[in-house]
């Protein structure tokens, strides 16, 4: 049986790429910066640089602080709420920020971004697909 679905946007990434790297923006009122993110369907949540932060002129350190634990260790990081906008796809949401200025990782998770896109992944042709949840 075949399940048909339809995406808004088709986005070719480098397959030279660490994982699958796309485009994404982040604003926190007038401020807007741009960058790539993996996506990472392992991560339970947003989690950028710390610099992006302060170039959003955002305090990080009075966001909502949560530790996190992964294989290669912990960290803390410390969530603000503001506008995401990947492949064109935009959503407000809660994002974190490491607390460690060396931690140069930016990673779309599940929560804030997953959890409200539709997405389609061809790794084989370094293709993604997305949309909004909701088109």
């Amino acid at each position: 049986m075949l399940y048909p679905l339809s995406f808004r946007v088709r986005y070719a990434y480098k397959p030279s790429d660490r994982g699958v790297s796309v485009p994404v923006s982040l604003s926190a009122g007038p401020e807007t910066v741009k960058l790539f993110a993996n996506v990472d369907t392992g991560a339970d949540y947003c989690l950028f640089e710390r610099g992006f932060a302060e170039a959003l002129l955002i305090e990080v350190e009075r966001g909502t602080p949560s530790g996190f634990s992964t294989a290669a260790g912990e960290f803390r990081a410390y969530g603000h709420e503001l506008t995401l906008v990947a492949l064109g796809v935009e959503v407000h949401a809660l994002v974190y920020f490491f607390e460690n200025p060396h931690i140069r990782r930016n990673v779309l998770g599940r929560n804030g971004w997953l959890n409200r896109v539709r997405l389609g992944l061809v790794d084989y042709d370094s293709v993604v697909y997305l949309s909004a949840y909701d088109e």
